[in-house]
């Protein structure tokens, strides 16, 4: 058995402030170590219905909670840029008394990569996105680290940026990185106190519970290589494994998110993500299975 066992939860931004209150605070009663939002501009089926900033919505729950952690899943450089984000972190992190993870990733190729770009102009490739997030993520780094940073580099620029007093969290709040390739997987073993996966897409819509497993092994594998790589023990590395993008169900009752868990556990993960669920959308889920799962699946995993 693995020494860290955590189950967190996602909550989407699509609750007006009156409701997410309530939301948000449940999280916490229900004992989740962590409750993450989304970062982008739109997403996918929910684009057309109630979306809000993921930064505001954080700042609320950050006054609205006492104990449990919240973050990002995740942000990304495809309308984020580090100085602005440095700073709104470093506020975040204030607010919340140094309770603020940061999950960062390269974006995808949704609505967040066309926003804010004119419609002649095609939206970045695979490799342009990790070539910006190969810059970005060490420029954070040294924005939230230091109290004046100035750098030029070939996507971004900061001319003394001001970060005084910094983080709460020292040396800087801490960074989830979500990768599945090998450019990804070095920053997450660099700069990363955890690594972020949601598991093989290729196996969502037609592979089976068993073969995502054995990509998830697969993934922290390599991912663990590449931590042996720079000198770092890869168990200091936590590994979060993000639901609802694998093959099968394991929020139908406890005893299958418990065997799921058991069995990604048993791989290397050290933290679970869970949706909080919304009627009638992909994340859909039975209330009071969701509420079990949070309060008695680590009891039954530990014993």
């Amino acid at each position: 058995m693995v020494v860290a066992m955590r189950l967190s939860t996602v909550i989407l931004p699509i609750h007006r402030w009156s409701e997410g209150r309530k939301v948000w605070q449940r999280a916490e009663e229900l004992g989740f170590h962590a409750a993450y939002t989304y970062d982008h501009l739109a997403w996918r089926t929910f684009r057309d219905g109630p979306w809000f900033g993921a930064v505001p919505t954080l700042t609320a729950a950050a006054a609205a909670t006492d104990r449990i952690r919240l973050g990002t899943l995740v942000t990304s450089p495809n309308f984020r840029h580090p100085v602005t984000l440095a700073k709104d972190l470093i506020t975040l992190d204030d607010v919340s008394d140094g309770r603020i993870t940061l999950g960062i990733g390269a974006g995808g190729d949704g609505f967040d990569a066309t926003t804010l770009r004119r419609s002649d102009e095609e939206p970045w490739t695979p490799r342009e996105r990790a070539d910006h997030f190969e810059e970005f993520v060490p420029l954070l780094d040294q924005l939230l680290r230091e109290p004046s940073v100035s750098y030029e580099g070939t996507f971004y620029s900061a001319n003394e940026a001001r970060n005084i007093p910094g983080c709460v969290q020292r040396p800087r709040l801490p960074f989830a990185v979500a990768a599945t390739g090998p450019r990804g997987m070095r920053l997450a073993a660099r700069y990363g106190q955890a690594w972020v996966t949601t598991g093989d897409p290729k196996l969502y819509g037609t592979g089976t519970p068993e073969q995502s497993a054995e990509a998830i092994r697969g993934q922290v594998t390599r991912v663990s290589a590449a931590c042996e790589s720079i000198g770092r023990d890869a168990a200091e590395l936590d590994k979060i494994l993000l639901t609802g993008f694998t093959p099968g169900d394991p929020l139908q009752s406890l005893d299958a998110f418990v065997d799921f868990a058991g069995t990604h556990f048993a791989l290397g993960i050290t933290e679970i993500v869970i949706h909080d669920p919304i009627p009638d959308s992909d994340f859909a889920a039975d209330e009071k299975v969701f509420e079990r799962i949070a309060t008695e699946a680590l009891d039954q995993l530990r014993r």
